[in-house]
């Protein structure tokens, strides 16, 4: 199949395109490299600069797109309470020009990256099933659950196969350092450059940290579906840990003893998430198989060898 990796430069999105090669599809990158960067996309693949926004009907037309597997968004939801219009604009506008083009160009199935934890909101069930009511506290949130509305009416009015894959916390090589959404990355950041951590809040506030190997397999999956279908999933470890007890992790295998600050809560940021995974083991027949431990040794290999280079270059 031919996929279209909206977002393909960034983080997520180029360890997705890397596994749809491993399974031997043809990926191409749609990215406007507002956080995405050239090296993180395989040699060989077929790179578009541009926004979801903009007019993409050439690459649609020329390349044959099979699948959109739409991965681009705004993610910081800090950023998204101080300035909900933005996100609007990336993260609806922008995503309802993509539908457009999927649609006239009749693809066979459109797999949206959502969220989870900023989707459900506050929940008074742990792990949080499918079934359980959205309530989104920040316009992160809000956008992307306006977009699985989208992906109802695009289902349901024109006969759009779709796939909804609802992230938990993930993390992992590639991740930006500078905070956007990865408190993994901040902190080994800060533990290699010798920079005392803020933690904001008590620190006791949980999230189900994935990793993101994980979800690239788990998209592959999400591609493959045959069917005239709208699917939602979960996509966790159903496993909860708190911020404080990840910095206890990270700072044992990096041998460091600091002690922490502890910032003010941040507004529109739920205090627990841990999410229900069952119905994606059952139906995509997957299931995560990176150990917590194990995604933060990968992880902290590829900081160490990131942060290496740097300070050789200073």
């Amino acid at each position: 199949m031919r996929i279209l990796v909206t977002g393909g430069a960034g983080f997520i999105g180029s360890h997705v395109v890397e596994q749809f090669i491993v399974s031997g599809h043809y990926p191409i990158v749609l990215d406007d490299f507002s956080t995405g960067k050239d090296y993180n996309i395989p040699k060989g693949v077929p790179i578009y600069r541009r926004n979801i926004a903009d007019d993409l009907s050439d690459i649609f037309f020329h390349e044959r797109i099979d699948v959109v597997c739409h991965l681009a968004a705004a993610t910081n939801v800090r950023k998204s309470v101080n300035d909900p219009l933005n996100d609007i604009y990336n993260n609806v506008h922008g995503m309802v020009n993509l539908l457009e083009y999927a649609r006239k160009y009749n693809i066979s199935r459109f797999v949206f990256s959502s969220t989870g934890g900023a989707l459900y909101g506050n929940t008074d069930q742990l792990p949080t099933t499918l079934d359980h009511s959205t309530k989104p506290i920040s316009p992160y949130g809000i956008d992307k659950l306006a977009g699985e509305q989208y992906l109802y009416y695009y289902n349901t009015v024109y006969g759009m196969p779709v796939t909804i894959l609802r992230y938990s916390n993930v993390y992992g090589p590639r991740q930006d350092r500078k905070g956007e959404g990865g408190v993994v990355a901040v902190f080994i950041k800060n533990l290699l450059e010798g920079v005392t951590p803020v933690i904001n809040g008590s620190g006791e506030q949980t999230r189900d940290f994935i990793y993101v190997e994980d979800i690239a397999r788990v998209n592959v999956l999400a591609g493959e579906q045959n069917g005239n279908t709208l699917n939602t999933y979960n996509v966790s470890t159903g496993k909860e840990c708190s911020v404080n007890k990840l910095f206890q992790v990270i700072a044992q295998k990096l041998d460091v003893s600091v002690h922490v600050h502890n910032g003010e809560a941040l507004l529109g940021e739920i205090l627990r998430s841990c999410l229900d995974n069952s119905v994606t083991q059952k139906e995509l027949n997957w299931k995560p198989e990176v150990t917590l431990e194990d995604g933060i040794n990968k992880t902290l290999i590829y900081f160490k060898e990131e942060y290496s280079k740097l300070t050789n270059i200073v």
